[in-house]
């Protein structure tokens, strides 16, 4: 049994009655336990008893006295080595194990506890009252016990100890300015490494004179840098990180490891707080460019477009060199929405890590950085943690740098967790906790030392907690007092980091008081001289088409010149055909899968009646084959919601994998990932790995659409504003399934109308395609075309095996491509029952988009109504207008225009298509000038749960459309 493990949730009273149990009859206990004291009591036997002193009884260094005694009759060279263990009697043996395993037992407890006497708070508000479990009189030692010797067989780096000097370590180790939380830990092999690197004689926190001179070089550039800002710009937002400068060092301590434990880059996420210094004194951005946007100026070139961000929320990259390890950096931008960038930086450090081909994820490292209300507040991070060890998500391991400010805006933690720490979410995933003062920056950085390397030797996610404070309010305009007028008393009185850090080494003559001030000055001059630069200063060239994204660029204003060529030889449609439609020798298939395959490769013999799901997997072969990769991720996608996908076959016997499309191509990656029950988290993710890999085509699939309502935040803060914002772009697509067909309000509406109504200023995609064959060219374009914008589909639910919902094989081939507007299926060959009256005779023209058709098309043929004709809008946004006109001026003597939809009157496309087509009518100069709304009435629930009630709204705005 392992000393210490042992030990585990006992109390020393427990294992002393066990030992003497052990002692009258060894038999009478758990094996286990009885190799416990039989190992300590041999250890114990060879080193003597506890109070045995080495020395006793005095060997006398001459003749003369050995001869006058007696009793000591020594014979140089001859006398044989005397067996330890004769000389132990059984009652020294017992005394002496007792005391190794109540000693054992309290450093134990210090490991569990010690961090709850830690020396944390910088600014000593919070009481810290001795937990009896430290005591050492807990235990049986009292102040006479301090100097007697204990065997502790190795624990603490040490073989015997006086409990005087264990309980030294103890405290230097665990309840000193730094408190590590590991015990929670399950693997030994971890928390073994941990113990090793901070217990022991000789594990004091110690830097070189050239190392305290870089932190406080790093201190001086943090502080001085706010305080410059609050000189120049007094009264503007800046978010500063007044109170948390050694965060700055700390960073640079986790690049500095890094680079000597094989890493190449470290991608950034971080809120505002903080988030200029970081900018500027770890990113490097000069100080002339962040003093210009201070004055106005812009972070992008002029001829650039784009609404643009606030400083604070701004990213940027650069290459730093450590000892001769370059590690490239790159800050994300992001909103004030806290954590939200999270799963986009670890999404994006997922996909750097796959381009590299880095299946040990040793070169590439996620770095978030938290406040203390957020990190305990916001799901989002207990969904990334929940994301950290699975296929397709697991980056190796993120570390996370907690800001402490002891405050959330104004809320104070008591009132702001239920946990002592901020940091106790990350127990879910047994990451270690480094506790640290924020006042002591050599604790802090050493803390970040020792976490990167846990990161890089063990692939797993490690936090850091500064337990620091904010020197102002939320931000510089505000007044704390109102909230905590005790704490910012103490703040008010309380000296920079800077200062007492300086102090220190003063103290320790490693600088002079006027080295100090000589190396304030010159960085405040510093400053000034790239104040002045920054009132000339302009940006050049905006960052956005490099690396992996060298070769694309900009989406052509004019949208006709869009068109991708993204049909396909039938040759390869068949050869991806074969592929996905064969199973492996002896791989025992669902046998209802095998009618499913056995009905597709009827298609292919026939050359028609392809189906959704067929169409959707020649679309991701056909880019595998081109040599894009395709990464499909979300809730059950892998069979599909309905199971219509089956993109994974499951051996009936063995549960054996067998995924057919990624065997497509060797060079091309498919991934199909069943997501955990994640919208926000894993939405994130794709989005950040899309940023990063615009090459593969990345999909993320709702259960229903509607549960994206989970992720609303990085609809709203990311994939739809990120390029007017921050100049990234993103080639995501969103596969949302959306349709009425009775089952009630969360399982009908993907909520169209949120994505129309965020759809301005080209920033994506927006379709409802009705055919499987537009389906397959939409997914095609995004890869076909020289820009990258988001494209979100409205995906059907029936219409997977709807009988008319089908596409032939030439509907892909050469040729073909997307058709933003559809015509009405009697026009096509075998299209309909019914033969429409010529285009100067149609009467009625109605419009929709999505599943709506189908009911449409079905009762305008029963009526045999001639003179209506369908017009589907495949693609809602951008606009096709000149598409439109192109169909509508066909019927100049139409007497009804009508916009079908089955989403209530508020909801759908209504409200964002009516007036661009009311302006196509009034341009065209029809006879109908305005559009007139088919559909169900307006609603606060998107959809009736009374299948009955469905019926019925549904036959009505069928027949509204047909007879309006």
């Amino acid at each position: 049994m392992d000393r210490i493990a042992a030990l585990e949730g006992v109390s020393p009273q427990f294992v002393e009655t066990l030992y003497d149990k052990y002692s009258k009859d060894p038999g009478s206990v758990d094996q286990g336990w009885a190799e416990y004291f039989s190992d300590l009591e041999a250890g114990v036997s060879k080193s003597g008893p506890s109070w045995a002193r080495s020395d006793w009884p005095l060997r006398p260094n001459d003749d003369l006295t050995t001869g006058l005694d007696g009793s000591d009759m020594f014979i140089e060279d001859s006398r044989p080595a005397k067996d330890a263990g004769t000389a132990v009697s059984q009652a020294d043996v017992r005394a002496a194990t007792i005391d190794s395993i109540r000693a054992l037992m309290m450093v134990r407890t210090y490991r569990v506890r010690g961090h709850l006497m830690a020396n944390l708070d910088p600014l000593g508000l919070e009481e810290r009252p001795v937990n009896p479990e430290l005591k050492p009189e807990t235990y049986g030692f009292g102040p006479g016990d301090m100097d007697r010797k204990i065997f502790m067989d190795g624990v603490l780096g040490l073989e015997t100890a006086s409990v005087r000097e264990i309980i030294d370590i103890l405290k230097r180790t665990y309840c000193a300015n730094l408190g590590v939380e590991f015990m929670h830990i399950n693997d030994p092999e971890e928390k073994a490494w941990i113990q090793r690197q901070i217990e022991g004689r000789d594990k004091e926190i110690q830097f070189t004179d050239r190392g305290k001179i870089a932190i406080l070089n790093k201190l001086i550039e943090a502080v001085q840098f706010e305080r410059f800002l609050g000189r120049k710009y007094t009264g503007t937002k800046r978010f500063g990180l007044d109170g948390g400068e050694a965060m700055v060092p700390a960073l640079e301590a986790v690049m500095k490891t890094g680079g000597q434990y094989g890493l190449d880059e470290i991608v950034i996420g971080m809120p505002h707080r903080g988030r200029l210094n970081v900018l500027a004194n770890v990113m490097q951005k000069p100080y002339r460019a962040i003093f210009n946007e201070f004055h106005g100026g812009s972070f992008k070139p002029d001829d650039v477009q784009g609404s643009g961000d606030v400083k604070y929320h701004l990213g940027t990259s650069a290459d730093r060199e450590f000892d001769g390890n370059k590690v490239h950096l790159s800050l994300n931008a992001n909103p004030s929405h806290l954590e939200a960038v999270n799963p986009v930086v670890i999404g994006k450090t997922r996909a750097k890590q796959e381009q590299k081909k880095d299946t040990k994820r040793h070169t590439t490292l996620s770095l978030l950085l938290h406040g203390d209300a957020a990190f305990a507040g916001q799901g989002i991070v207990a969904e990334c943690f929940g994301m950290s060890g699975l296929r397709g998500y697991n980056t190796g391991g993120t570390v996370h740098f907690i800001v402490n400010n002891q405050i959330g805006f104004t809320t104070s933690p008591q009132f702001a967790r239920s946990s002592p720490y901020p940091s106790d979410v990350a127990k879910m995933v047994q990451a270690p906790i480094f506790h640290v003062n924020g006042d002591d920056p050599e604790a802090v950085t050493y803390a970040s030392k020792l976490a990167t390397e846990f990161r890089q030797t063990f692939r797993r996610d490690v936090v850091i907690d500064m337990i620091c404070y904010r020197r102002f309010g939320h931000n510089e305009s505000d007044e704390p007092a109102f909230t905590q007028p005790l704490m910012y008393a103490a703040i008010k009185k309380h000296p920079s980091v800077v200062k007492i850090y300086a102090d220190r080494l003063i103290e320790e003559g490693v600088i002079t008081a006027e080295k100090f001030e000589q190396m304030e000055n010159e960085f405040v001059s510093y400053l000034e001289d790239e104040f002045e630069s920054a009132k000339e200063y302009r940006v050049n060239k905006a960052d956005w088409f490099e690396g992996k994204w060298e070769g694309l660029g900009l989406a052509d204003k004019d949208h006709e010149k869009r068109r991708a060529q993204t049909g396909v030889a039938e040759m390869m449609l068949r050869e991806v055909g074969e592929i996905i439609t064969s199973v492996p020798e002896k791989f025992n298939i669902h046998r209802t899968l095998k009618r499913v395959l056995e009905n597709k490769q009827q298609m292919f013999e026939n050359g028609a009646g392809f189906d959704w799901a067929t169409a959707e997997a020649l679309a991701f072969g056909t880019l595998l084959r081109e040599g894009y990769g395709v990464r499909l991720s979300g809730q059950d996608c892998g069979r599909g919601t309905f199971s219509q996908r089956h993109a994974v076959f499951v051996d009936q016997k063995t549960e054996d994998r067998y995924i057919p499309l990624q065997t497509v191509n060797d060079n091309a990656q498919f991934t199909v990932l069943d997501s955990h029950l994640s919208e926000f988290g894993v939405l994130g993710f794709e989005y950040g790995y899309s940023m990063a890999e615009p090459n593969s085509l990345t999909l993320w699939e709702a259960q229903f659409g509607d549960f994206a309502n989970g992720a609303q935040i990085i609809i709203d803060q990311f994939i739809c504003s990120a390029e007017a914002k921050w100049l990234r772009m993103s080639g995501l697509v969103l596969l949302l399934p959306h349709g009425y067909e009775g089952q009630g309000p969360e399982h009908s509406s993907a909520r169209l109308e949120r994505y129309l109504q965020l759809s301005a200023e080209d920033n994506w995609q927006v379709v409802n395609c009705t055919t499987p064959a537009n389906y397959f060219h939409v997914l095609r374009r995004q890869m076909h075309r020289a820009f990258r914008k988001p494209l979100v589909i409205m995906t059907p639910k029936s219409l997977l095996r709807h009988k008319r919902c089908t596409s032939e094989l030439a509907d892909f081939g050469p040729g073909s491509q997307f058709h933003r507007v559809l015509w009405d299926s009697a026009e096509t060959p075998n299209g309909g029952s019914i033969t429409l009256k010529s285009d100067d005779k149609i009467k009625r023209v109605v419009l929709c988009s999505g599943k709506v058709y189908y009911d449409l098309l079905e009762e305008r043929d029963k009526r045999e109504q001639d003179d209506t004709y369908l017009l589907r809008v495949e693609q809602l946004y951008p606009f096709p207008e000149r598409a439109i006109k192109m169909e509508l001026q066909r019927f100049k003597n139409a007497e009804s225009i009508v916009w079908c939809q089955e989403e209530p009157r508020n909801m759908g496309a209504w409200f964002h298509i009516h007036e661009p087509l009311e302006d196509v009518l009034i341009d065209l100069e029809m006879t109908c000038k305005r559009p007139a709304y088919a559909g169900r009435a307006a609603s606060a629930s998107t959809a009736t749960g009374l299948a009955s009630k469905h019926a019925a709204q549904q036959e009505a705005l069928v027949n509204e459309a047909l007879t309006k």
